[in-house]
């Protein structure tokens, strides 16, 4: 079992920042996504140039275009890699990625031993965001704003694109989602996290869906502190042809059915 790792002091200084973008045939929405990420690390270059950023494309079962489009970054920026896996589950993509940019877990170890994640892994820093989205240019400079103000993890806030959104459905979610700090909800497009409470808290399940949310309530129940804001809203595909079971694209074709979806905290895909 994992220690119980306890919060780090406010001002806990972020040294590093790994991204992890997970897509299956997201070929659609996959360039400007990317581009985005792009926008995000430039404007946190400008401001720390200090830190350093790494972002990891997982490219999970994908049979469309997003090898080549992702190809085509990574050749073009070093900051950006790809990881191509067979799993056809959020989570497990997620965790992957997370994986692949050289945060582990603890591994094997004797039996009764207690793990605690390394030091340095409190001075790195999770983004997470999802294939079909666009994060913000102050994406990763306000939650390193948040974080080294005592944060463990930043809950950002999404908003449908309206392009090719029913406006019906677009003005339901929008009356059910006001746009304000300390929110309720979680998404997996906008969702950082403190690496050592990411470790401690046991990291993203293997779960198709609210792999996202089982994480928070991880690491609520384990005293980290979890900030929510809308300061670094990004914009996701409003479409409710379903990635995940019961992912943010269910919810809204829920929504958009019987309009009674939205009772208590929603998907996060």
């Amino acid at each position: 079992m994992a220690a119980l790792a306890l919060p780090l002091p406010r001002g806990y200084a972020i040294d590093s920042v790994a991204v992890v973008m997970p897509a299956h045939n997201e070929a659609e929405h996959l360039e400007r996504a990317l581009f985005a990420l792009q926008r995000a690390a430039d404007e946190l270059h400008r401001h720390r140039p200090d830190v350093g950023v790494r972002v990891t494309v997982v490219l999970d079962s994908c049979t469309d275009g997003s090898a080549a489009i992702t190809a085509r970054i990574v050749a073009a920026d070093r900051r950006f890699s790809v990881l191509e896996v067979n799993l056809r589950n959020a989570g497990a993509s997620r965790g992957a990625g997370i994986r692949a940019a050289g945060i582990g877990g603890p591994g094997r170890r004797p039996p009764g031993r207690r793990w605690t994640p390394p030091p340095w892994t409190g001075r790195t820093w999770l983004a997470n965001t999802d294939a079909d989205s666009r994060v913000p240019a102050n994406w990763l400079v306000r939650q390193l704003e948040f974080a080294e103000s005592g944060a463990d993890a930043v809950l950002g806030s999404v908003e449908p694109d309206p392009a090719g959104m029913d406006p019906d459905l677009l003005r339901r979610w929008l009356e059910r989602h006001p746009f304000e700090e300390n929110h309720p909800h979680i998404y997996g497009a906008n969702f950082g996290v403190r690496a050592s409470a990411y470790l401690a808290a046991g990291g993203f399940p293997k779960l198709s869906s609210h792999e996202d949310r089982t994480l928070v309530q991880g690491l609520r129940s384990r005293a980290f502190t979890v900030t929510a804001t809308d300061s670094i809203r990004v914009l996701t595909s409003g479409r409710t042809h379903a990635r995940a079971p019961h992912g943010f694209g269910a919810y809204l074709r829920s929504l958009g059915r019987n309009g009674t979806a939205a009772a208590g905290p929603q998907p996060a895909e």
